[in-house]
């Protein structure tokens, strides 16, 4: 009898059938041991805009704090949709991350993602903070965004900006210069920051709206010229510290880019856990810190609580915004 019963055991756990004989694992196992893959970073953008830039400097060090390498995978296209959804629709495992910004927040706002964005995804740390810049090409006339309104109300639609997608934070802020300024701006949607870059340069649009990073080295190379910033005070940077803010120009707009990463939410608490904890370990490496500073980005790291509450309370700030600026009805207006 108990040799028929070892061997009807045997062949149920052969069949899988008995919880534990088979060779799936239990999720105390798959918890113990991430991770133990590569971890996917998703950038909803081109590459060599400051997004890209911000995630490949972290690839130098994140194997050491993570315990895996991890790989870029650039998904430019929508403004950052097609990288979010992508985000959205991963397993919620601890493999696959990408970088958010604003713009996560502000298209969810327009009905066009597909996905609630601020619910759907969780932010787990934000890695930096940056004023945007108002750039254009060194040759032209203007020295400070004065200059340039003035010349745009004078010639209503000849100057037109550049940004980095439909509905993207560099738009909203242009919209909202025009609103303030009263200045007919047209904009101008590229699939990201470098491709925003190369129409400024070549002539193809005569304003821009970017982070700091995206520009430094074109700015070093007297191609082309800041003439404000978003941000309350001057930059501390010595590229930047003599451009004014836009305030002290006559035009109240205030807008910070703030980077971060997120995961697809209803990660397992204690994979969550090891992720952040790596993360932490990640973004505050000296190397990693001294790496961004030579690209002229600060680390301006959150933790997880800090940065959820941040995602909420700028969900709340920007749902103000989009009414005021009227990109919604534009966006809306486009898609006819």
């Amino acid at each position: 009898m108990r040799k028929s019963i070892a061997l009807s055991l045997m062949l149920l756990c052969s069949m899988g059938l008995i919880a534990g004989c088979g060779t799936k694992e239990t999720p105390a196992t798959a918890v113990e041991k991430y991770p133990n893959k590569t971890i996917t970073l998703i950038v909803p953008y081109a590459a060599g805009g400051s997004n890209d830039m911000m995630v490949r400097a972290m690839e130098k060090v994140a194997q050491k704090h993570l315990g895996q390498p991890v790989i870029i995978k650039n998904m430019p296209g929508g403004g950052g949709l097609l990288g979010w959804n992508e985000l959205v629709e991963s397993e919620a495992d601890g493999y696959t991350l990408g970088t958010v910004a604003p713009s996560a927040l502000l298209h969810a706002m327009y009905g066009i993602s597909g996905y609630h964005y601020p619910s759907a995804l969780d932010p787990l740390v934000q890695v930096m903070e940056l004023p945007v810049v108002a750039v254009v090409r060194s040759d032209q006339p203007w020295n400070n965004m004065t200059d340039l309104i003035d010349f745009a109300k004078q010639y209503p639609e000849k100057i037109k900006f550049g940004h980095s997608g439909l509905g993207a934070a560099t738009h909203v802020v242009g919209e909202m210069v025009v609103l303030n300024s009263g200045a007919n701006l047209v904009q101008v949607p590229f699939k990201g920051e470098s491709e925003s870059l190369a129409a400024l340069l070549g002539g193809h649009t005569q304003l821009m709206f970017c982070a700091p990073s995206t520009i430094n080295e074109h700015v070093k190379a007297g191609k082309v010229k800041v003439l404000g910033v978003t941000s309350t005070k001057r930059m501390t940077d010595p590229m930047f510290s003599h451009v004014p803010t836009l305030q002290e120009q006559g035009i109240d707009v205030v807008f910070t880019f703030w980077y971060g990463l997120a995961a697809h939410k209803g990660m397992p608490p204690e994979i969550k856990a090891k992720l952040l904890a790596g993360l932490e370990k990640t973004v505050n490496d000296p190397e990693y810190m001294e790496n961004m500073k030579k690209m002229g980005m600060d680390v301006e790291y959150l933790n997880h609580e800090d940065f959820f509450k941040k995602w909420l309370q700028e969900t709340r700030r920007l749902q103000k915004v989009v009414k005021e600026s009227g990109v919604a009805e534009k966006i809306a207006e486009q898609k006819k």
